[in-house]
C-alpha cells in the first residue's frame, strides 16, 4: 500500500478500505492530491462532498447569471442566497490570493474518476437545506456577527499562502478553528459542520464497493472518521427537513396584528373616528417611514422607495410576508441586475461602496434596511398605539 501525506487518512472496516482526502478547498496541494490517490488506488467509488445543485454548478461557470431571481424572492429564499453569496465571497477571495479556482480538488477528482470511468457519488446534503437550515437555527445576533465575521479574518487573509494551508489541513488545527466558530456561534457550527460530518459519512458508508475515495474539506475529517470507526448511524430524513416556526412564534406573529387592529377598533368605538384614524395615521407613518427610509438609503429605484412605504403598513400585520421581499421584487422589476452584476458579486461582496453599485447587492442591501426600517416601525407604532389605548382605558 502506498504511503501519502497526513492530508490523507486509511480506514479498513469490514474488509472495506476507504481512503478519506482531507482538503482545503482553495489548495492547488489538495487538487493534485485528490488527482494522484485516485490514478493510483482505482477505487471503486469516488465519493464528494458535494451535493447535486453544487455539483452543476461546478460544471457550470455561469451559475449566477442563470439565478432566477423572481423565483428566489417568491420562495422567500433571499436570506439563504444572501449567506450563500457571504460563503462564496471569503472563499473566493481567499483563492485569488493562491491564484486556484474554489472547488478545484472537486474538479480533480471527477476529471480522474471520469477518465477512468469510476463512478462519482455526490453524498452531500442539499445546499438549498443546509443553508436554509443553517438560517433558521440562528439567532438575531448570532445573524449579525456571521455577517460580520469576515472583520475576524483579516489577518489570516493577508498571511494566506499554500504553507499556512498545509498547518489548517492538521487535524489539530482545524479541530481548534472548529472549536473557536462553535464558541462564537454554536449553531452555525452544529449545522455547517456536526450535521454535514453524520451526513457526510452515512452516505460514504453506504456508497458502493469495498475500495472508497472520499473528497471533503479538512475540516470534516476527525467528525467523519469517528462516525465510521464507531459505526454510528443517523436518519438522513431527519436533517434533511427544514425547522418549521414554532407554534409560539406563529401565535405571536398573528397575536401582535390582531391586538394592534383590536386597539383602533376599541379607540374607535370608545372615543371616535377621528382618534382611530389618527392612530391609523401613527401606524401608517411609523412602519412607511423608517422603511421608506432604508430604501432611499440603498438608493433605490423611485418605485421601490414608494412601495418601501405603502407596503410596510401591511407586511407589519402579517407574518407571510415582508417589507423586504416586496421592496426587493419591485426594485428588480424596474432595476434588474445585470448579467456582469452576477458575475462580480462574489468579488464586489466585501466591498461596501460595491453594494450600492452592484444591482445584485443592491437588492440585498434593500431587502436588508427596508425590513429592518419596518421592524422598528411596528415596534414604535405599537407602542404609541398601545400607549393609547391604556390612556383611554385609564
Amino acid at each position: 500500500m502506498k504511503t501519502y501525506s497526513d492530508d490523507v487518512k486509511v480506514l479498513k472496516i469490514d474488509n472495506r478500505v476507504f481512503y478519506l482526502i482531507g482538503t482545503a478547498h482553495i489548495s492547488k496541494i489538495s487538487a493534485n492530491l485528490v488527482d494522484e490517490v485516485i490514478k493510483d488506488e482505482k477505487p471503486d467509488c469516488v465519493c464528494l462532498e458535494l451535493d447535486k445543485k453544487r455539483y452543476e454548478s461546478l460544471k457550470n461557470k455561469k451559475k449566477w447569471e442563470n439565478l432566477n431571481l423572481k423565483e428566489v424572492i417568491r420562495k422567500k429564499q433571499l436570506s439563504t442566497l444572501l449567506i450563500n453569496v457571504a460563503l462564496a465571497s471569503y472563499q473566493k477571495k481567499l483563492a485569488k490570493k493562491l491564484d486556484i479556482e474554489p472547488g478545484n480538488e472537486f474538479m480533480s477528482a471527477i476529471l480522474a474518476a471520469d477518465k477512468l470511468n469510476i463512478p462519482i457519488e455526490l453524498c452531500d446534503r442539499d445546499i438549498r437545506i443546509t443553508l436554509r437550515r443553517t438560517w433558521k437555527s440562528l439567532s438575531i445576533i448570532e445573524k449579525i456577527k456571521f455577517l460580520f465575521l469576515s472583520d475576524d479574518n483579516k489577518n489570516f487573509e493577508k498571511e494566506v499562502d499554500e504553507k499556512l494551508l498545509a498547518e489548517l489541513r492538521k487535524t489539530d488545527v482545524i479541530s481548534k478553528m472548529i472549536s473557536d466558530l462553535g464558541k462564537k456561534l454554536p449553531s452555525l457550527k452544529r449545522v455547517l459542520i456536526d450535521e454535514r460530518d453524520h451526513y457526510l459519512a452515512e452516505k460514504i458508508k453506504n456508497s458502493s464497493g469495498n475500495k472508497i475515495v472520499a473528497v471533503v474539506g479538512a475540516g470534516h475529517m476527525s467528525g467523519i472518521i469517528d462516525y465510521l470507526e464507531h459505526d454510528k448511524k443517523t436518519d438522513l430524513k431527519e436533517i434533511e427537513k427544514i425547522p418549521p416556526i414554532s407554534i409560539g412564534w406563529k401565535l405571536v406573529g398573528w397575536v401582535i396584528p390582531f391586538l394592534i387592529v383590536g386597539s383602533i377598533l376599541y379607540i374607535g368605538i370608545n372615543q371616535g373616528l377621528v382618534e382611530a384614524g389618527e392612530n391609523i395615521l401613527v401606524w401608517v407613518l411609523a412602519n412607511g417611514v423608517p422603511s421608506m427610509i432604508g430604501a432611499i438609503i440603498a438608493l433605490s429605484h423611485p418605485y421601490t422607495i414608494l412601495s418601501a412605504f405603502f407596503s410596510a403598513p401591511f407586511t407589519s400585520l402579517t407574518p407571510i410576508i415582508g417589507a423586504g421581499y416586496v421592496s426587493a421584487l419591485v426594485q428588480i422589476n424596474y432595476a434588474p441586475p445585470l448579467v456582469k452584476n452576477f458575475n462580480t458579486v462574489t468579488d464586489d461582496f466585501t466591498n461596501v461602496k460595491k453594494w450600492w453599485t452592484n444591482k445584485l447587492l443592491k437588492v440585498f442591501l434593500i431587502f436588508i434596511l427596508t425590513g429592518f426600517g419596518s421592524a422598528v416601525g411596528t415596534y414604535f407604532g405599537a407602542f404609541k398605539i398601545f400607549s393609547n389605548l391604556y390612556r383611554d382605558i385609564g
